[in-house]
């Protein structure tokens, strides 16, 4: 039989409740009873029991209070009569036959940083969110929306009506900035492209509509003539205006462009309008599927003596030079993924911010992996995207902008 303990108190501990062990769940005593008398001087204990508290015994619900003040508390655990702990768990056995070596004198384990989701998240160096994407869309002039065959799960999107209510889709998970490429009409496209110099051209009118909703929307608008030329090249030695967007970004790469852009809009006023240069656009054969949405493949020749070289790494920083120096507010790399190295030399040699431009390819390669199971295509998505922000891109413009931003939702949620 237990001993019985005087304990001598400093201040009164007014008599303690009777506890009914049988009334709250995971208080387990070893006795029948329990009871603590107090008086102003001391507190009589009775033999000691232990009430072993386990969170596993509460039945899904929050375990019940003893109706206890904090000096009840106090003084019960002064007295040794201290509610358990669930025990600590064993520690986990090797599977039998698993060989028996000495451990490594290693005094630094990074694996000790990655063994929880826990701990994982919270030493992440990059992150994700919606409002690092920019949504490119693809509009023409009718009224439904039209699939792209090279690349599931894009349209081209009618202007009046798709497009409205595909960059409602994407406000609601955090997107707010898109850029806008047109299917332009065979029969307006010329040699020069002057369809690009029309106010009331599909893009401008789309702005406008876009701007007229959604007052804060971010757009972008593309500087190249290749939807509007008859011949599919980038095109020729003048400037087509942008018209009401936040951002123009010329994509031809032309030598000069940056600033010759930059003089037509301040000498407009449009000093507040940005522009985001295409600094590193490789010529690459990614570009497909992008060309068939605007029907704008090249009808001679390539591009080869305006684009990058893809094998080159240091021309990369003449561009980028050459582009801060004339104006340029971001600087862009495309494609992106298999250009991390041009985007992280980008990040370490620039101030500015820098775009990753994840392209068509890119995208449909992830899509014909998911669809013949191939790879996951939901995590190849974000692991692909991750990559980019981890390689030093500030924002993306990526396809996946919708899927990847309900993801990102769907997770924190």
């Amino acid at each position: 039989m237990g001993s019985t303990t005087i304990f001598s108190a400093s201040s009164t501990v007014p008599a303690m409740k009777v506890l009914d062990w049988k009334n709250y769940v995971g208080l387990k005593p070893t006795v029948n009873d329990l009871r603590f008398s107090g008086v102003k001087t001391s507190v009589k204990v009775c033999p000691k029991r232990v009430l072993i508290v386990r969170a596993s015994e509460t039945q899904g619900g929050p375990m019940k209070k003893l109706g206890l003040s904090d000096a009840e508390c106090e003084a019960a655990v002064v007295a040794g009569n201290v509610p358990e702990a669930p025990p600590v768990p064993p520690k986990p056995a090797a599977p039998a036959g698993t060989p028996v070596v000495p451990l490594l004198p290693l005094s630094r384990r990074p694996r000790r940083n990655r063994k929880s989701p826990t701990l994982r998240a919270s030493f992440r160096e990059t992150n994700l969110s919606p409002s690092n994407f920019v949504y490119p869309l693809f509009i023409h002039e009718g009224e439904e929306d039209t699939p792209i065959g090279a690349m599931p799960g894009c349209y081209r999107l009618g202007w009046r009506h798709g497009l409205v209510e595909e960059v409602a889709k994407a406000r609601d998970v955090g997107v707010n900035s898109i850029v806008l490429f047109p299917k332009v009409p065979d029969a307006l496209k010329s040699p020069t492209g002057d369809e690009a110099y029309n106010d009331n051209g599909l893009v401008p009118r789309a702005i406008r509509l876009l701007k007229d909703k959604f007052p804060d929307l971010v757009i972008y608008t593309d500087v190249a003539l290749d939807p509007y030329s008859s011949d599919g090249h980038d095109g020729i030695v003048r400037e087509d205006g942008p018209s009401w967007g936040d951002v123009v970004s010329p994509s031809d790469m032309m030598d000069g462009r940056v600033g010759a852009i930059r003089t037509a809009l301040d000498a407009e006023g449009f000093h507040h309008v940005s522009i985001m240069s295409y600094t590193a656009k490789y010529a690459s054969s990614f570009y497909g599927p992008f060309r068939e949405a605007l029907d704008s493949n090249p009808r001679f020749g390539d591009k080869k003596t305006y684009q990058m070289n893809p094998a080159n790494y240091r021309e990369a920083l003449i561009e980028a030079c050459e582009d801060e120096s004339e104006g340029a507010d971001i600087l862009l790399v495309k494609p992106g993924l298999p250009y991390l190295d041009i985007i992280r030399l980008l990040r370490e040699k620039s101030p500015l911010p820098i775009a990753a431009y994840q392209v068509s390819g890119e995208y449909s390669m992830i899509k014909a992996g998911g669809v013949l199971n191939m790879i996951d295509e939901e995590r190849v998505m974000m692991e692909s995207l991750m990559c980019l922000r981890r390689a030093g891109a500030d924002i993306i413009l990526t396809y996946f902008a919708l899927q990847a931003a309900r993801y990102l939702c769907g997770e924190k949620r």
